[in-house]
């Protein structure tokens, strides 16, 4: 009889009995993720009734693949331009709530007694929220297409880039045990660096090669070659120091840029799905039962310390971010739970035997919990915020009123903000590419040419010091250009004031001073020079590059190559897809909403018709459709009238909504679990030559007699402009328009 390898025998009833377990909790409508746990719970070696895993050595290895392609997968998904784009709202979310919940998770761990490391890694591991539960939980209650929603998925962007210079913070902490020194400073700095660096040369390089082998590609070769990218770059990550992990994110996220993203997220997916479920069975292999029978309190308080911690911390970013208080506690309550990270984060502690073996079972125990709970705590959210908003004193209603319609009410960002974050963001990732040229001529190159033409001559250092600083010409060109300084935003601020201009030649020698620096460390590092003879060396190459810089096109032309690639995938997505995006992506940070409002018996409004009502121009919503009993009319006419226990889908500003609300209800209002039917959504789309109501005015498109839709919002210009029925479609206007999904194809000829 021949011998069946250990890892295939492992590997049948790990997934023979996660196809089992899953299947009954897709059934029973539950998360996957719990599914596999409980597989890896029953296959593991603490519960006898089924057969066990003969070799785990085995099964951790393909766990430790499984997480490689899942963070690969979250990189596909998370996109750098994404987090630019996610909002201050998200930033504010993500950042309170982390820090918060390390620091109660590490006073928890201190009073339960386990030591300092535990502490540390379990603050870790509350800190971070579960997109995947987070996602299945909306979709069940069918709330993707709510404000609060678009914020939840943004904080969700920033805690993944979080986690990710987490694990490698709480890794340099475990090999060096320091926690407030350099070395978190150095580690901080290095990922940083590193993760600019990859990003920068991979939009460069990968997407002009995937578009020169496009022709080549077919399904099997582009998942053959998104692997190969994806492995490389996690050999490339550990070889510099850092975690298997953080190099698979970065390749997705480079990746995520590119016109094959979609595509690559399709054909990675049964293997990301394969190889993840092997590692959250791993995870449930490591529960013990008698561990948790053990820690049963310590199980109870770290849950109710994530649910309620949570839910408050977060609420409370939101919150301070500038959001109306019923929009704070929906985000917070959505985000009180702890996912796939927490596992993550569990099982690099355990791989560096900084970890005890109990932590691991307690953290999958709080995971499951909360899991059962964020449903519940999403409905309960509605009813609570309006329950906590009517018992607070009449000041504190004000105050945050004022609060929140201070944040709606301001402008987009000063001319100021925009040059500094402009200017900021270019110096930053100038001073990447120097730091990088140099560091690979002083520590690479360098040592090289020393071997080969050893002993050293002062000519050999002066060529060296030549050829880097001509490495680096493009890149000192456009750091210290007049580029900035003839826009038309550095103008405006420059001709606005007097006071204006000493803070703009600050910035303009604040640049120089960086291309100085760098030129000066390279004069160093090769002639051993003092500084004040460096610097004057540095002033004279300046200048010489200003005086060249005509010559100089080398970088515009890296540049226009740069963003070209970086551009791409959104250009092509415009042309094929005008219908742009869902309701939540586009209007996040527009402050509309989709939501439900139950008529009151004692309403005035009874009996009235929508065209006597006039709601849009006394409130500013818009009545998408109406509800009664069993019969749906979408973008009712003006001619309907409105009966007692009617439903109204209106879209508005919470602040309107709220408004008309109060009004319309008398005596209670629908819960937004069951608020908006699903048929009637809002989308986006930019008008372009095709478009068939180009120079049309809306009355004259009829899209609410002929296509049951309704145009809410037109942005021209960056601005939003008011509507009334003589408003034209302009070429370039971004229009929101409510209605049928499928209608709305229609008119955009996307049949």
């Amino acid at each position: 009889m021949s011998h069946l390898p250990t890892l295939i025998a492992d590997l049948a009833l790990i997934l023979i009995s996660a196809s089992i377990i899953t299947l009954l909790f897709k059934w029973l409508k539950q998360p996957l993720v719990l599914g596999y746990i409980i597989a890896g719970l029953l296959a593991g070696p603490y519960i006898n009734i089924f057969p066990t895993v003969g070799d785990i050595e085995n099964i951790n290895i393909w766990a430790e693949i499984g997480v490689i392609f899942l963070l690969f997968a979250l990189g596909l998904e998370f996109s750098f331009k994404k987090l630019m784009n996610v909002g201050s709202t998200a930033f504010i979310t993500a950042i309170t709530e982390v820090i918060s919940m390390l620091l109660i998770g590490y006073l928890v761990g201190q009073l339960l007694g386990w030591g300092t490391m535990n502490s540390i890694f379990l603050g870790g591991m509350l800190s971070m929220s579960s997109t995947t539960i987070i996602i299945k939980a909306f979709n069940d209650l069918e709330l993707r297409n709510q404000r609060f929603t678009g914020i939840v998925f943004g904080t969700l962007v920033v805690e993944d880039l979080i986690a990710i210079l987490m694990m490698v913070l709480l890794s340099t902490m475990a090999v060096s045990q320091d926690f407030v020194g350099e070395d978190l400073l150095i580690s901080v700095l290095k990922v940083v660096f590193f993760l600019i660096l990859w990003f920068l040369i991979g939009i460069f390089v990968i997407p002009a090669f995937l578009k020169k082998a496009k022709k080549l590609m077919n399904n099997e070769t582009l998942l053959i070659v998104s692997l190969g990218l994806c492995l490389g770059m996690v050999v490339l990550a550990t070889y510099t120091g850092f975690s298997t992990a953080l190099g698979a994110f970065i390749m997705g996220s480079i990746l995520a840029e590119t016109i094959e993203a979609e595509h690559i997220e399709h054909i990675i997916q049964p293997v990301k799905d394969l190889f993840g479920a092997i590692f959250f069975v791993s995870v449930g292999m490591l529960v013990n039962p008698a561990v948790l029978v053990e820690y049963a309190w310590p199980v109870i308080i770290i849950t109710l310390v994530t649910i309620i911690g949570k839910a408050i911390f977060s609420s409370f970013g939101v919150l301070l971010s500038g959001e109306p208080l019923n929009t704070s506690i929906k985000s917070g309550f959505s985000l009180a739970q702890i996912g796939e990270f927490a596992f993550i984060i569990a099982g690099l502690g355990v791989s560096l035997k900084v970890l005890d073996p109990f932590i691991s079972p307690i953290i999958v125990a709080v995971s499951v919990i909360t899991t059962f709970t964020t449903p519940y705590f999403i409905r309960l959210a509605n009813p609570f915020a309006e329950w906590l908003y009517k018992i607070l004193p009449t000041k504190v209603q004000e105050t945050l009123d004022r609060y929140a319609s201070g944040k709606k009410t301001m402008n987009h960002d000063s001319d100021w903000k925009k040059l500094l974050k402009n200017m900021i963001g270019r110096v930053v990732i100038y001073s990447v590419l120097l730091t990088a040229i140099w560091l690979l001529s002083i520590q690479i190159i360098y040592p090289a040419i020393s071997e080969m033409f050893a002993p050293v001559t002062v000519w050999i250092n002066l060529v060296m010091c030549l050829g880097t600083l001509l490495l680096m010409t493009p890149f000192l060109w456009a750091l210290i250009s007049n580029k900035y300084n003839s826009s038309e935003l550095f103008l405006k601020l420059w001709r606005d004031e007097n006071y204006n201009h000493g803070r703009l030649v600050s910035l303009v020698l604040g640049r120089v001073s960086v291309a100085l620096f760098f030129i000066t460390s390279v004069v160093i590092s090769y002639f051993k020079l003092n500084w004040g003879i460096s610097v004057i060396i540095a002033i004279a190459v300046v200048a010489l590059i200003l005086i060249l810089r005509e010559d100089l096109t080398q970088y515009s032309r890296l540049e226009t190559r740069f963003l070209a690639n970086l551009n791409r995938r959104e250009e092509v997505a415009k042309k094929r897809h005008p219908l742009k995006t869902s309701f939540n992506s586009e209007f996040n940070d527009k402050d509309l909403d989709l939501t439900s409002i139950l008529v009151s018996p004692y309403s005035d409004y009874i009996g009235k018709s929508l065209g006597e009502l006039s709601f849009r121009q006394n409130f500013g919503v818009n009545v998408v459709a109406i509800t009664r009993g069993d019969l749906n009319i979408y973008i009712p006419k003006s001619s309907e009238h409105i009966y007692p226990q009617d439903k109204l889908t209106v879209v508005g500003t919470d602040t309107q909504l709220q408004e008309f609300r109060n009004r319309i209800e008398d005596v209670k209002n629908t819960s937004d679990m069951d608020a908006v039917d699903k048929k009637i959504t809002l989308h986006s789309f930019t008008v372009d030559e095709e478009f068939r109501f180009l120079n049309q005015t809306i009355a004259q498109s009829h899209l609410g007699e002929k296509h049951d839709s309704i145009v809410v919002a037109i942005e021209r210009n960056d601005e939003l402009i008011p509507l009334d029925k003589d408003t034209t479609f302009q070429l370039g206007d971004l229009v929101w328009i409510v209605g049928n999904r499928e209608k709305i194809r229609k008119i955009l000829y996307l049949t």
